[in-house]
């Protein structure tokens, strides 16, 4: 048994020398014949090395299989940590917006108790239209300008317009598709106000000028600076509350105001209906309102108006 064993390896030990010594000559043939072949015959190493992309490609796929799964299973675990924590963030939410739905029905209930109590008349309805300022009119005595909306979108003379700012003015002309402002700082435009925490009544009343004087004041009010203007209410064509301006200038018993209305950037206006009785009012009186009323009364004289402009 031992001289079969010995033979053979007598036999191996040159061919293994015989093969360390050649075998870097041989794998370099073997390259050498393939890069020959695969310039002579190009179609028959490609069809060679598709088919052994074919013969890999399913294992590959096999192989792959279990890491998409678990980057699958990675991605779902990471999507129910977040819906976990989105939903107790919602339940946090949720609480809070029951107590607020439960004190919002108790104020509900509240004021509609006091409501009765007091026989309250509530405030008119609100109807608006939203319209494009197109053109500015106006001439030297005249601040106005013009928007596309008319009678056919439901606008009305003596609507009142505004903006996200404040006041703008009032409907003074209607067409069909097209309706004329007049701004506040009209010489004709006369807006009855209240001014400051007190409450002191008096009339807004324009110049031309792109600050409005107050009138009417009582004798003993004293107006700071900054104290803020808004509507009455009184005559009925403007809603109590609207926004008008600021108190911006005190000079020899004269009262201006700053409107907080941008009017070199002003585009649309949004032109509102209030349901007040002053609206029917000045339909049925025509053009001339009294300065009671807060809207276009025939105003200053033209001599008026030239001491406005100078």
């Amino acid at each position: 048994m031992k001289k079969p064993a010995g033979s053979i390896s007598h036999v191996t030990t040159p061919l293994r020398a015989w093969v360390q010594r050649f075998a870097f000559l041989l794998l370099a043939a073997a390259a050498f014949m393939l890069m020959l072949v695969g310039k002579a015959d190009t179609l028959l190493v490609e069809r060679a090395r598709t088919a052994v992309v074919d013969a890999v490609t399913p294992i590959l796929g096999f192989i792959s299989r279990p890491v998409d799964s678990l980057g699958d299973l990675a991605d779902t675990m990471r999507e129910l940590a977040d819906l976990r924590a989105e939903n107790a963030r919602l339940r946090r939410e949720n609480e809070g917006l029951k107590s607020w739905q439960a004190l919002a029905h108790r104020l509900e209930a509240e004021n509609a108790a006091l409501r009765r109590l007091t026989n309250l008349v509530p405030d008119p309805g609100l109807r608006f239209v939203t319209a494009r300022v197109i053109g500015d009119p106006g001439g030297a005595f005249v601040r106005s300008v013009l928007v596309n909306a008319g009678t056919r979108d439901g606008v009305a003379k003596g609507q009142a317009a505004i903006t996200s700012d404040g006041l703008v003015g009032r409907v003074v002309e209607v067409g069909l598709r097209s309706a004329r402002i007049l701004l506040l700082t009209d010489i004709n435009s006369r807006i009855p106000v209240v001014v400051g925490d007190g409450r002191d009544r008096a009339i807004l009343a324009g110049d031309n000028s792109a600050q409005p004087r107050l009138l009417y004041l009582a004798p003993d009010v004293e107006v700071p600076l900054g104290a803020t203007v808004v509507t009455s209410g009184h005559g009925g064509v403007f809603p109590p509350g609207l926004p008008v301006g600021l108190v911006s200038e005190i000079a020899d018993g004269s009262v201006r105001v700053r409107p907080h209305v941008d009017w070199a950037h002003m585009e649309y206006v949004r032109l509102a209906d209030y349901e007040l009785p002053g609206l029917i009012e000045i339909d049925s009186a025509g053009p001339a309102i009294s300065e009671a009323g807060g809207g276009t009364g025939t105003g200053p004289t033209h001599r008026d108006a030239q001491e406005a402009q100078r």
